[in-house]
């Protein structure tokens, strides 16, 4: 695995597990709500569905890293599969959230795009390295 597909999928696995105390614990926070692009409203009724997702987030940047780390000090081969398997999980989850934000489920309406292509591209980048 080259050093492109380790940067671009060990930073997104950095990402997803940074985020996850934002949507698991601080989600009530007005400036956490702006930061993830979500209305104030009903907080209380979402928290368990942010807690989750905050959840698995977490879960697959841990095994991001792992994967990495099977790369350099494990069976490489398998350690490729565990970052190709985690990134695709990053990248499809997040193209999902885009589709529940064009399906008018993301209040407000577009809110979506900044976390979209934020959590998208660097798995995208670390998939396209992976195959070349």
């Amino acid at each position: 695995m080259n050093a492109v597909a380790q940067l671009s999928a060990g930073i997104s696995a950095l990402i997803f597990i940074a985020v996850f105390p934002f949507e698991a614990f601080f989600i009530h926070r007005p400036e956490v709500q702006r930061f993830l692009g979500i209305e104030p409203h009903g907080i209380r009724n979402v928290h368990l569905w942010s807690f989750c997702i905050g959840a698995r987030n977490v879960l697959v940047g841990v095994g991001t890293l792992v994967g990495l780390w099977m790369v350099s000090f494990g069976d490489e081969s398998i350690g490729v599969t565990v970052v190709a398997t985690t990134c695709i999980y990053m990248l499809l989850a997040s193209l999902i959230m885009g589709l529940a934000d064009a399906l008018g489920y993301w209040l407000p309406r577009g809110g979506s795009v900044k976390g979209t292509v934020g959590s998208a591209v660097l798995p995208a980048v670390a998939l396209i390295a992976i195959s070349v």
